[in-house]
């Protein structure tokens, strides 16, 4: 008789062998297969590395969907692609009945949309259409409204893209996304190519901080400028770029034969304002005998962006005040809190404090009305604004200046330093309510002297 007893094999397998031995017992050792080599090396190194590459692309098609379409090295998660928003025909809802008051630069556009739909008529006398047109001018005044205006008249494809989509943590990215929007470009000619803010891939190489470099920046430079040389403007591919700092921009991008036109956009003129004003005010409900000249007038220096804002604005006071339609008050309003900020309700002044702020809004209202070269006084409050200010006082030229005279430009400084001298006369004291004043009488006098030479002493020598 014997007893028979099952178990697992430990780690000490060598010991109990042994002690197995000693005294007797018998036992069946387990089934061993032979270990290949070739099998010990692919578990050892094949297996880890292609584990490692799998959770690799898992985690940049992760990437790829959280940023839109971006992400990864070379062709994984599409990084070299163009990241172009494309408006086929007629579908960026855009013409220039939706553009008011850049008529210079619509007429500059007009040619461009006559070459995408008669190019024939071009090429027939042997005139080439030009491949660029840089679109530039303050921010909001409709730079990218424009471009996708040329391409609803144009009824053509339009790719859209930013210059910062061209730039990447991944050296080459952005120059293989450039080669990918002309590429795409090139299929569905005619068309047009719109990058806006092209300032950020387009500045000057001349003062690289490390004598030139070759970073990721520069490399997408150089890959926009081969591909303007390189395509056929025949085929009715425009390139449109605006930019806000012209003054930044490389010297090659700026050279015939790339962006050879340049179409400036102005801050809208008295005219151009109340046109503004009147585009964006048809999807408003207003009430009748809306004074939009008296709108324009007071609004002198806006931006087409800052004209919406302030038709937005005068809406969204109609449906606080109850009202379903827009008051010629709540234009008047919401140009103050475009200007101005909206009115701090809640804030507490002092008695004294309302008397010194009065007495320096009066003071500013007496110097510009007691000068012939100062625009007439519309409104004087002490409400506080959201902006700091505790008051201040409205001046509204009739007419835009183009030229200011050193006699209108004293009468300026003379207006912004009476809120101060009021103070003074009054109570004997000042305070620092004329901090803004200072500052912009200070700019005035600066300018003066450094840009516009109308210093005795120095002369007409430009020292800004």
């Amino acid at each position: 008789n014997y007893t028979l007893f099952t178990t697992i094999i430990p780690d000490a397998t060598e010991k109990l062998i042994t002690l197995c031995d000693e005294h007797g017992v018998t036992y069946t050792k387990p089934y061993q297969p032979p270990v290949s080599p070739i099998l010990t090396f692919m578990v050892s190194y094949i297996l880890p590395t292609v584990l490692m590459v799998g959770a690799f692309m898992l985690l940049m098609n992760f990437i790829t969907k959280k940023s839109g379409g971006m992400g990864g090295i070379g062709g994984i998660g599409n990084v070299g692609k163009a990241n172009a928003k494309v408006y086929m025909e007629k579908s960026t809802g855009v013409t220039f009945a939706d553009v008011a008051g850049q008529d210079e630069a619509k007429e500059s556009l007009v040619e461009i949309i006559d070459f995408l739909h008669n190019p024939e008529k071009y090429t027939a006398i042997g005139a080439k259409i030009p491949k660029g047109a840089l679109l530039v001018g303050s921010p909001g005044t409709g730079k990218t409204l424009l471009a996708k205006a040329v391409a609803g008249e144009a009824k053509v494809p339009f790719f859209s893209i930013s210059g910062s989509d061209f730039v990447e943590m991944f050296i080459g990215v952005g120059a293989s996304r450039v080669r990918d929007l002309f590429a795409e470009a090139s299929k569905v000619a005619p068309c047009i190519i719109f990058i806006d803010e092209i300032d950020t891939i387009g500045k000057s190489r001349d003062g690289g901080r490390y004598g030139g470099g070759n970073d990721e920046r520069e490399q997408t430079l150089n890959q926009l400028l081969a591909e303007m040389d390189g395509f056929d403007p025949s085929k009715g591919v425009i390139v449109l770029a605006a930019t806000n700092r012209p003054e930044v921009l490389d010297k090659a991008l700026l050279r015939p034969g790339r962006f050879d036109r340049r179409i400036p956009v102005e801050l809208p003129d008295l005219a151009g304002r109340e046109a503004i004003l009147r585009v964006h005010a048809r999807q408003v409900k207003l009430e009748k005998r809306i004074d939009f000249t008296a709108i324009a007038r007071a609004t002198s220096g806006a931006s087409g962006a800052e004209l919406a804002n302030i038709i937005n604005e005068a809406a969204l006071r109609a449906v606080r005040e109850g009202r379903n339609a827009v008051s010629q008050s709540d234009l008047e309003e919401s140009v103050e809190t475009v200007i101005a900020g909206y009115q701090r309700k809640n804030a507490v002044l002092s008695e004294h404090e309302k008397r010194v702020v009065s007495y320096h809004e009066v003071g500013h209202a007496l110097v510009a009305a007691l000068q012939s070269n100062t625009a007439p006084v519309t409104k004087i409050t002490i409400v506080p604004r959201t902006s700091g200010a505790l008051g201040y006082t409205m001046q509204v030229d009739q007419d835009d200046k183009k030229l200011l005279t050193r006699e209108e430009l004293l009468s300026k400084i003379a207006v912004l330093t009476g809120g101060r001298a009021a103070e003074e006369v009054v109570f004997g004291q000042v305070t620092t309510g004329a901090s803004n004043d200072i500052e912009q009488a200070t700019k005035l006098a600066r300018a003066m002297i450094t840009r516009y030479g109308m210093s005795d002493e120095f002369g007409m020598v430009a020292m800004e």
